[in-house]
């Protein structure tokens, strides 16, 4: 019976912590069978492509909830008519810090060891060996900002994706 109360003590609050653990980790499931996710805003608002241009200027790179729940920058095109074909995993390649967009310099560049990719994500400098994982960007139906597995030729270095999909 002592037993039982322990197990019950100790196992109910185990799980629900796991439990919580384990829900962080693998984000809500919305896409298809083609592995495409529905970007999310700061709020968790889905993304709708005509809305985020017009309040997004020319050349912006802005964050947004991507595939697998990482970080994604969209890119505004620079004339300001359209979002670019990619979408750009804002984890960098060195340890897995986030790596925010400098305006000024018109590049990425990591707060924590220095690494910088140009406009497109792709590195310049180091030590981050690799360029920022690429997603296709696209819009559904509705008209909703949609990001799915790159796996065509990375247009930066000419190489297959060295991300897994």
């Amino acid at each position: 019976r002592e037993i039982g109360v322990l197990v019950g003590a100790v196992g109910a609050p185990t799980l629900a912590v796991l439990g919580g653990y384990a829900r962080f980790f693998i984000p809500f499931g919305e896409g298809g069978a083609s592995g495409e996710v529905v970007a999310r805003d700061v709020r968790g608002g889905v993304v709708v492509k005509s809305k985020w241009l017009d309040s997004h200027q020319a050349g912006d790179r802005s964050l947004v909830q991507g595939m697998k729940g990482d970080a994604t920058y969209l890119v505004v095109t620079d004339d300001g008519s359209d979002l670019e074909f990619y979408g750009l995993n804002a984890t960098c390649t060195h340890l897995g810090c986030v790596v925010p967009w400098n305006k000024a310099a018109n590049k990425f560049m990591c707060p924590c060891h220095g690494s910088q990719y140009d406009e497109t994500g792709k590195v310049v400098k180091g030590p981050a060996p690799l360029s920022l994982a690429l997603a296709v960007r696209g819009e559904n139906a509705a008209g909703e900002v949609v990001l799915n597995s790159w796996i065509k030729e990375d247009f930066r270095t000419g190489f297959a994706p060295w991300w897994k999909a």
